[in-house]
C-alpha cells in the first residue's frame, strides 16, 4: 500500500469516525470547567470548594460540538435556501353567471 493511500484510508476512518460521535453524542464536556458547570477553587485550609459559574457553558457543563454545529448551520442554509413560497395559480378560471 503506498503511503499516500494508507494516509488517504486513515484521514477516512478519523472523519467517519467523528461525524458518528457527532450524530451520536452531539454535546461534549465543557472543556473549560471539565463538565461541572463551574470552577473548583480551594479554601485556606485546601479543601476543594464550588466556584463561579462558567461562563463558556453557563452552569450546565456541556457545550456543542464543532462538527455538530457545522452540520447544523449547514443544515439551516440548505433548508433557507431549498424553501419554496407557496406558488399562484397562472390564470383564474372564468365564473359563470
Amino acid at each position: 500500500m503506498t503511503p499516500i493511500l494508507l494516509a488517504s484510508a486513515c484521514l477516512l476512518i478519523v472523519t467517519l469516525g467523528y461525524a458518528s460521535l457527532c450524530a451520536g453524542s452531539p454535546y461534549g464536556d465543557c472543556r473549560k470547567c471539565r463538565g461541572f458547570g463551574f470552577a473548583m477553587k480551594t479554601d485556606r485550609k485546601g479543601r476543594m470548594k464550588r466556584g463561579k459559574t462558567c461562563r463558556r457553558c453557563r452552569g450546565y457543563g456541556k457545550r456543542i460540538r464543532v462538527g455538530r454545529h457545522l452540520y447544523n448551520v449547514w443544515l439551516r442554509l440548505y433548508r433557507a435556501g431549498t424553501d419554496t413560497p407557496a406558488r399562484k395559480p397562472a390564470f383564474k378560471p372564468a365564473s359563470k353567471g
